[in-house]
């Protein structure tokens, strides 16, 4: 997907004014100019096709996921940290990885460009139902993604193996705790790579304070990065004041 828009300048700046209201109480003649310029960042979101599997949560490593219910679908939260890791999980593609630019120059233009995320083996390799806590609810086959499960004539559920890919949306959701799932999920694709610049490293420790899996240490005057624990999420690249970190897309993903 690949969408821009444009909004008049007049409106931005109405909408600075109104945001730095307060600012003129204590900044006499304050004016809140706008200059040219051009803003990158990126987003994550999930759309309402989550089918409450939960996986994103149970793999995002800084806890930045709000789990799914039956009745609303999983959350990124404020301290998510971009590293994609829930994007390539989730078994029915409804996370989505967006690039956006915004761009002052006599108008501001906003652009949006979907990213590709590869994704990670997920594999059903034993599923079962319980008989004796099956209370026939169908609450399974309801957000099953694949329709691998039918509920008939209040008998326990059924799960068509050949249909099940292993999401677990059924025993998450499942309020008798009827079905246990046993998988396959591979380990995370490595999409990106953090180049660090040791010459121009000033040793603030930026990096390091807000690392937030400790992938990363200052010793001995350098950068040192443990890849292991390292995320690929953009903290330290974005944190660092003299651009001694850049996280950068490998060449054959896009």
């Amino acid at each position: 997907m690949d969408i821009s828009f444009k909004k008049k300048m007049g409106d931005l700046q109405k909408e600075v004014a109104l945001k730095s209201a307060d600012l003129e109480e204590y900044v006499e003649d304050f004016q809140g100019d706008i200059e040219e310029c051009t803003i990158s960042d990126k987003f994550i979101n999930i759309s309402p096709r989550c089918v409450r599997c939960n996986l994103c949560s149970q793999e995002c490593p800084v806890d930045a996921i709000e789990s799914a219910d039956v009745i609303k679908p999983a959350k990124i939260l404020n301290n998510c940290v971009k590293c994609e890791i829930c994007a390539q999980t989730c078994p029915v593609r409804c996370i989505s990885v967006f690039k956006t630019t915004a761009t002052v120059d006599g108008e501001v233009e906003y652009h949006l460009e979907s990213t590709d995320v590869p994704h990670r083996i997920i594999r059903m390799k034993n599923i079962e139902v319980s008989p004796e806590k099956c209370t026939s609810c169908g609450t399974c086959a309801r957000l099953c993604p694949t329709r691998a499960i039918t509920v008939e004539n209040d008998q326990p559920a059924d799960i068509n193996r050949e249909l099940c890919v292993g999401c677990g949306s059924c025993a998450s959701v499942c309020p008798a705790d009827a079905i246990t799932l046993e998988r396959e999920l591979g380990p995370v694709i490595e999409t990106r790579e953090l180049l660090i610049d040791q010459d121009i490293c000033v040793e603030c420790l930026i990096c390091e304070e807000n690392c937030p899996t400790g992938a990363i240490k200052l010793e001995d005057g350098e950068i040192v990065l443990d890849k292991d624990k390292c995320i690929s999420c953009n903290v330290c690249s974005t944190k660092c004041p003299v651009n001694a970190l850049t996280l950068e897309r490998l060449a054959n993903e896009s």
